[in-house]
Formats: structure tokens, sequence, C-alpha cells
């Protein structure tokens, strides 16, 4: 990259850079929760910024903020750290609401740091803050160990200079993002048209009711326990590896190769087929790419597969319908925690249009997922990018010129 050059680094910083602790340069402020939460957002009301909002970016609380005065607010440029749970420590930043009372905000003084470049550094730290936690029950980041944390420190211009490099790449990425999201909206507009819309009258002539297994085969995964797991290997499939359609393979634990490739041979997955969570929050859904493997199927999660070259795409939208969702919550087991399985699917019926439908189907969107496959993989790409350059910008092995 022409913005860059490289430097000889041998552990000493660059001249004029100096270690700080974090106290020194920034001071946080904690959520408190209001007194009254709403499940719809109303005029004069913000998100209830929690750590399950920032997982899943969909608001499911609000606050009137003409009724609950005198909280913190958290503007999208603010940096906002888990503070309680078992993603403490990990930071964000982009969203606008109300500061949940497990959240933390942490407000930089703009003379010493530059607020981007806090952002990124504090993205490097997750693992030594998720660490530190206190607390049985409920670990909390160390607040000793947060504040005494220590961080390096450029002249302010370097310092916005190495934020505008990592902002650079990131907004590349939420563009290619915010591209897939409207693919995939056009392409669920477009199978509704298709095969919802048809049917609410009765089948048209030729379409057919027939059970779910008969267009795709689906296979619920084992249950690895903690004495399989390896520290190195094949990785597997947890639900909490599913996030906003995609898989997080950076945090999979991992089973021998022996093991993955002998007794739990079948339950290896292959791109292109869709997982869905079938145990707590139902229905989370991605679909496996090609840089996701090897990867193999675990417990609580259901792989599909189609059995038919020309119900790939029909596949993936109908598990992702509203339908196939509402489906999944009505008819799951469980008090405590909703539970689906094969059982419930061996009861689904699909309705089936003929076959030529299907293939005229494919052919018409399957132009927008080799334009999200493409997407996908820049992403990937930069995302490595961005994970590479960041520690070495932020040591002085990597200079910004300015």
């Amino acid at each position: 990259m022409e913005f860059l050059e490289e430097m000889e680094y041998a552990g000493d910083i660059p001249e004029g850079w100096k270690w700080v602790k974090l106290g020194e340069i920034a001071e946080i402020i904690k959520g408190r929760k209001p007194e009254t939460l709403i499940e719809n957002p109303k005029e004069n009301s913000l998100p209830y910024l929690t750590a399950e909002y920032f997982r899943y970016r969909i608001p499911s609380q609000f606050v009137n903020i003409e009724k609950e005065k005198n909280l913190p607010v958290c503007e999208k440029d603010d940096i906002i750290l888990i503070w309680d749970g078992s993603q403490a420590g990990q930071v964000f930043t982009g969203l606008k609401g109300i500061l949940a009372s497990t959240m933390v905000k942490i407000i930089p003084n703009l003379d010493k740091v530059d607020k981007a470049y806090l952002y990124f550094f504090l993205t490097t730290k997750f693992e030594y803050l998720n660490t530190q936690t206190t607390g049985s029950a409920i670990p909390h980041v160390n607040k000793n160990a947060f504040l005494n944390l220590p961080i390096i420190l450029p002249p302010l211009p370097e310092q916005k200079a190495i934020a505008e490099v990592l902002s650079s790449i990131d907004d590349k990425i939420e563009l290619l993002h915010r591209q897939n999201k409207t693919l995939e909206e056009m392409a669920m507009t477009l199978f509704r048209q298709w095969f919802i819309e048809p049917t609410k009258d009765g089948l048209p002539e030729g379409w057919e009711e027939v059970s779910l297994g008969d267009v795709f085969d689906y296979l619920e995964g084992p249950g690895i326990r903690n004495w399989q797991y390896s520290t190195k290997g094949i990785p597997f499939l947890n639900i909490r590896l599913i996030e906003n359609e995609e898989i997080n393979i950076k945090n999979a634990n991992f089973i021998s190769e022996e093991e993955a490739f002998g007794k739990y041979k079948k339950f290896l997955l292959q791109e292109g087929d869709v997982v869905i969570s079938t145990s707590g929050t139902l229905g989370k859904y991605a679909i496996v790419r090609k840089y996701h493997l090897p990867l193999l199927l675990n417990t609580s999660i259901i792989r599909f597969r189609p059995k038919n070259k020309n119900y790939r795409i029909f596949m993936y939208l109908y598990l992702k319908s509203r339908e196939f969702k509402e489906y999944l919550e009505s008819s799951a087991d469980g008090s405590v925690q909703a539970n689906f399985g094969p059982t419930h699917l061996r009861m689904i019926k699909i309705v089936i249009p003929p076959n030529h439908i299907l293939e005229k189907f494919e052919n018409a969107v399957s132009p927008f997922y080799e334009k999200l496959n493409n997407n996908y993989s820049q992403i990937q790409t930069l995302e490595k990018l961005r994970d590479t350059l960041l520690p070495k910008l932020m040591s002085g092995e990597i200079r910004v010129r300015i």
C-alpha cells in the first residue's frame, strides 16, 4: 500500500512515541438501567444498548428519553465496551442509544488520544480484558486492570493517520456488508413473488405439497464433549459462532483430525450447506462458505443440503423465510429453553413448483449469489489485511506517511 512504509523494528518504540496507562488518557461512564423499557420504538425513544444488541444489531428494547432523563446517551462515534458477562472486554462503536448497565462508555481526552485510534487499540485487548474479569456469578472487567492497561501513543497526527488507514478498510467492509444485505433483500422479494404469493389461494396447476425431507437433506450435529476438545485439528461449529448470518470461525474450538475424519466424518460440512440453530436462540442462520472449511457440525445445529441442484437458492431463501422461522418458534419444545429437531422437521410440508420453474428461478437469482460470494471473499481478505496491519501500525513496525 502506497501510504505505508516499513521500518526495522527491534522492540523499541519509535522516537516521539510514548507509553501511558489507559486511565491517564480516558475515563469511563457506566450505563444504568432505566425504570421502564418499551418493546417498540416510539417518538422520542432510543434503543437500549445491550450486549445482545451489539451482537445482532437488532434492538429489542427502547427507552423513552423524555421520561427517562439523565441516563448515559451514546452517539455513533462513541466507544462502548461490554463490562459484564461472558463477552466482557469486547468493544464496539457506530450505534446511538441509551447505555445498558452492563456496558461502559469510554471518554477519551482528545488532547492526548484520537478517539478512533483508541477504539482500534481496544479491539486488540479483548482476550486480555476477558481474562482479567472478577466476580464468580457474573464476571466483569477488573477496573484496575482496565485503567492500568498500557497503551502506546504516537503523536496525535500519526494517531489520526493510523486510524484513517484502519477506518478506510472498515468502511470498505461495511459497504460490502450493505451491498450483501441489499442483494439478500432483492432475492427474498423475488422468492416471495415466485413461491409465496402464487400459493395464497391454493396450489397452481402442476405444483405439489411434499415433505421437507423430499427436497432437502438435513442432519443434526453430534454432541462433542469438552474432554474431546483439542488445541489444533478441525474446527467445529457452535451456536455462538453464528452471528449476523455469518460464521465467525476465528472463535471456534477444535477436535482432532482423527476423530473428525473418523467417527464424525458424516458431520463434515460442505460449501453451500445451510446451518440453523435449533436450541436457545432458534433460527440463527448461515451459509457455509469455502473459507470456513474444513468445519464440523456440532449439537444444537442442523445442516441442510439440497437434494437437487435446482433447489439450492430456493433452499437458502425458504430456510431464511419468516414462514419457516415462525414454524420453528411455534413448534419448539421446552419450557426453559426452546428446542427444535429432526422430529419437528419430519412434520413440515413444503409446496414445490414444477422443476422448470425452479430452474428458471435459480438462473434468475444466481447472479445475486455470485456477487454475494465475491463480496464475502473480499470481506475475508480485507479483515485479514486489517488484522495483520493493526498490531504492526500500533507498535511502529509499520509507519504511516503523514
